[in-house]
């Protein structure tokens, strides 16, 4: 590949003179001499690099510092640490020297940076989860460090078209399993909007250009609308004096994708494709008035939705997001969203982390990032179990809907929707959450899974007697809660195992048997067990007693042969479902580049049939398992054990059949059960299985279980079912 130096050269120049002008933050004289002096270095550091797509290196870190300093709006220390964030891990440089030059902040900035990077040499099983909660950990030591790491993925997903397809899918589906919630915590709106959409765009690139198609066809129709609605509400705000600015905003292509998936309907049938903003001056004393002042204008003529107002002025997300938002039957019987903000909500929903600090005030409570990653190292401390485990748990509270609660002193605390009576308890505090005997819901006694709604106060009585116990698992959804549970638990169960081994010991040498690796691997055969702690606790707690290690050791004495003959017995497989037996012909679904057939198994969790979209994934025990594209626990497979996913695709479907379910609801009328029945037997190529209807008040949910050869049987089948009179939705189980 043949270079112009020259001509390089002159747009890296031009590079760093937009990235000082483009800058959220007023830069002073100094912070643009420290921005030259990162830029050097980097410009040298990198100076023989370049990208897979051929273009010199230097433009990747200069694009995540844009994006630092521009979409994220972070100070001039940030814009340093990401022109320098790859430079100690691919270049001569060391921390040393960022330190000498630069100063403290930005050597440790860089070096959170870099620990995250070189994780990824590590080769454990569960990698990718292991890497995210070591990521998670560095947000403590500076949050800076992971906002300029989503910076950084969110450049990588923009350029990303030169990467082999594999690399995009792992990558994107990464994106999508936790970066894209973290950038929504931390509030940076934007940026998780554009990374979803980048996602879906090589996760799933035929849905994602028809979106994006059909956005196209009717985005002139949308714009008209909003230009005329904007300009009546324009009229009518102006008349009230009012300073401010309206705009037309479009639903990303991601959160179609899921509207669609979610409601089981087309891109048609998706009705608030876009959203209105209504951006005005106020200062912080009258902001709040003028909001509602605004509701009352909008609301005195269209007709708002009373379940869909959300305000977020009087109690702001935990993230600091503040707005009034409004859903009103709009011209043309539309219904149509309306967020209604101030300037500064305005600056706080664009950049999140950035605005917040540029608008906090002397005492002003920090309802903001501070208080959430107060909470969140305490989870980080108290988790000692499985990382995948941990960051399914922690995923859970990223994406979350929130609740307003009370204490008994009437302060509001903020919640993840579903929390319960326990969950509270353990977000007040720790200790409190782990000596709770009781709670007390608006003045009533009730269950500690009691769900919690917005309004409810909350008082939590404590016991120095009460432990938590496994079924408190049940009771919690919080990741913290969660956290602090397992943990109690398994400091516990470590002290009973700990005291059940020198026990077992002990029970043994009358048996004539040695507590060694070979009798605990038999024990552990023998009793079923899945680890020695798991041994060691049940004769803690006195489960296993002296007849059952008796009746082990004659075994083990006397009956060598059978012993082993049971092992080999107990360890075949178990006659699978139905659905999940492998196919006896192995030409209809082939695995990899080679397109060969393999033996494998469909998952229970997605039921694929022939024509889904598929992939493999390589069990431990079970082979392959063949899971829908859209299978719940997709991302988190392909995320965090990419390396044993394999590309699947159906070749032939025509000599099998597949089972799958469908549900039926919608309003009931005599004969609708035998109308359903007699349609489908009238298609030779659908069997029914198992049928059953329930009604209640008119409404009616029907469960069908059938056998069809391919995709496109049942699709015609659903199409027919949906002409039924009374039938309103179908989705399949």
């Amino acid at each position: 590949m043949i270079v112009d130096q020259e001509k390089e050269n002159k747009e890296i120049a031009k590079q760093y003179k937009e990235l000082l002008r483009i800058s959220y933050q007023t830069l002073s004289d100094s912070d643009k001499k420290m921005i030259r002096l990162a830029f050097d270095m980097a410009v040298e550091a990198h100076s023989d690099q370049r990208r897979k797509s051929g273009e010199a290196y230097i433009f990747h870190p200069i694009s995540v510092a844009k994006i630092v300093a521009q979409q994220i709006g972070l100070d001039a220390t940030s814009i340093c640490a990401a022109l320098l964030h790859d430079v100690v891990e691919d270049t001569r440089f060391s921390l040393e020297d960022i330190e000498r030059l630069l100063g403290v902040t930005v050597a440790k900035i860089v070096h959170g940076l870099t620990k995250i990077s070189s994780l990824k040499k590590d080769k454990n099983i569960s990698l990718q989860a292991e890497n995210f909660r070591k990521m998670l950990l560095t947000l403590n030591d500076d949050v800076r460090v992971i906002i300029i790491k989503i910076a950084d993925r969110l450049h990588n997903m923009q350029t990303m078209d030169a990467m082999p397809e594999y690399k995009q899918v792992k990558i994107a589906s990464e994106t999508l399993y936790i970066y894209a919630p973290l950038a929504h915590r931390i509030g940076l709106y934007n940026v998780k909007t554009e990374l979803e959409d980048l996602s879906l765009k090589y996760t799933e690139p035929q849905r994602y250009e028809s979106i994006k198609e059909k956005i196209e066809e009717t985005k002139e129709a949308q714009e008209s609308y909003i230009k005329s609605f904007s300009k009546f509400l324009t009229q009518e705000l102006s008349k009230e004096r009012f300073k401010f600015e309206i705009k037309g905003r479009s639903k990303s292509i991601y959160s179609i994708h899921r509207k669609m998936l979610t409601q089981n309907v087309p891109f048609e049938k998706i009705y608030d494709k876009f959203a209105l903003r209504i951006i005005y001056k106020a200062n912080r004393n009258n902001e709040k008035f003028l909001a509602w002042k605004i509701y009352s204008i909008v609301t005195d003529h269209f007709t708002p939705n009373p379940t869909r107002l959300r305000d977020w002025i009087s109690a702001p997300k935990s993230t600091g997001y503040e707005a009034l938002h409004i859903t009103i039957m709009g011209p043309s019987n539309k219904w149509i969203e309306i967020q209604i903000r101030s300037e500064r909500m305005h600056e706080i929903a664009e950049k999140g982390y950035a605005a917040h600090y540029k608008y906090k005030q002397g005492n002003q409570k920090d309802i903001g990032i501070e208080s959430w990653l107060n909470r969140l190292q305490e989870v980080l401390e108290n988790n000692t179990g499985n990382a995948v485990d941990f960051v399914e748990d922690f995923k859970l509270n990223l994406y979350a809907k929130e609740i307003f609660v009370f204490t008994p002193k009437g302060d509001l605390k903020s919640l993840p929707q579903g929390s319960t009576a326990l969950d509270f308890a353990f977000f007040i505090h720790s200790e409190i959450g782990k000596k709770t005997r009781g709670v007390r819901v608006n003045d009533k006694l009730v269950p500690l899974s009691k769900v919690l709604k917005s309004g409810d106060q909350i008082e939590v009585i404590t016991s120095d007697n009460i432990k938590p116990s496994s079924n408190w698992l049940d009771f919690v959804v919080t990741s913290r809660a969660r956290s602090i549970i397992k943990s109690s638990i398994n400091d516990e169960k470590k002290a009973h195992a700990e005291e059940g081994k020198e026990i077992l010991r002990r029970k043994l040498k009358p048996l004539k048997i040695t507590l060694n690796d070979k009798s605990i691997q038999q024990m552990l055969h023998y009793f079923k067990f899945e680890n020695s702690q798991d041994l060691f606790y049940r004769i803690g707690i006195g489960t296993l007693d002296n007849k059952k290690l008796k009746e082990f050791a004659n075994e083990y004495h006397n009956t060598l042969l059978n012993f082993f003959k049971r092992r080999v017995r107990k360890s075949k497989p178990q006659t699978q479902n139905e659905e999940d037996k492998i196919t006896e012909k192995f030409d209809k679904l082939v695995f990899g580049k080679e397109k060969e057939p393999l033996a494998h198994s469909f998952a229970s969790c997605c039921r694929p049939i022939p024509g889904d979209a598929v992939f493999g994934f390589i069990t431990v025990n079970e082979g392959i398992k063949v899971h829908h594209n859209e299978c719940p626990n997709a991302l988190s497979l392909q995320s965090n054990f990419a390396y044993r996913v394999i590309s699947a695709k159906w070749m032939d479907s025509s000599t099998e059949e597949y089972n799958a379910v469908l549900k039926l609801t919608g309003i009931d009328k005599k004969g609708l059960v035998n109308e359903v029945t007699r349609l489908i037997s009238n298609n030779t190529s659908v069997n029914i299985n198992k049928i059953n209807f329930d009604s209640e008040d008119s409404f009616f949910t029907g469960l069908i279980h059938v056998s069809v050869p391919n995709k496109n049987v049942l699709n015609k089948l659903v199409n027919n079912l949906s002409r039924v009179n009374g039938i309103d939705k179908i989705v399949r189980e």
